[in-house]
């Protein structure tokens, strides 16, 4: 880290230190979207939800799915929104609201990119994230200044090839 400057945590890992006291946080891996003056957003994703499926999620949002949807994961993104829906996706990036992180990962939560994916037709690569991870203007930065997280840069291996179960443990093999 450069002297007195916070490092940009955008497109970057954060993995909870062990021992974190935050019980949302122990044993994560967050996929940092944005960070800046304004603060910070990520998403935990490598904690599945255990009782949600892909078709309760999208009956309840009252958006037409099919089989596809069966064995989708949902994961809990994190504490804060928690009834909001995210993807975390990569390419095509057409959706109506997107944010990207880096060139192959984009942040969606329009319905456009949930009715695609509903039936089949959403990004080959995703993962839908319901609530997400945030902090206010220099709350991360303080946080990392008291060795709070750990990180490594964001890679699409560990996104969506790993399962959820081993990100963690893959994603501290980078550091």
């Amino acid at each position: 880290m450069s002297e007195g400057l916070p490092q940009n945590m955008k497109a970057k890992f954060l993995m909870a230190m062990p021992g974190l006291p935050d019980p949302n946080f122990a044993q994560t891996l967050t996929c940092m979207c944005e960070h800046n003056e304004s603060g910070a957003l990520g998403f935990i994703v490598n904690k599945v939800h255990p009782l949600l499926t892909g078709r309760e999620l999208f009956e309840d949002l009252s958006i037409e799915c099919d089989d596809t949807v069966d064995k989708l994961d949902i994961f809990l993104g994190g504490p804060v929104q928690p009834s909001g829906v995210f993807v975390l996706h990569g390419p095509p990036f057409s959706w109506n609201e997107s944010l990207r992180v880096t060139e192959w990962l984009c942040l969606s939560n329009s319905r456009d990119i949930l009715e695609a994916i509903a039936v089949g037709k959403g990004p080959e690569t995703f993962m839908v994230m319901l609530g997400c991870a945030g902090w206010g203007p220099m709350q991360l930065d303080n946080e990392l200044g008291d060795s709070a997280w750990l990180t490594c840069d964001l890679t699409e291996e560990i996104m969506f090839k790993t399962s959820p179960d081993l990100k963690y443990e893959k994603a501290m093999m980078l550091i």
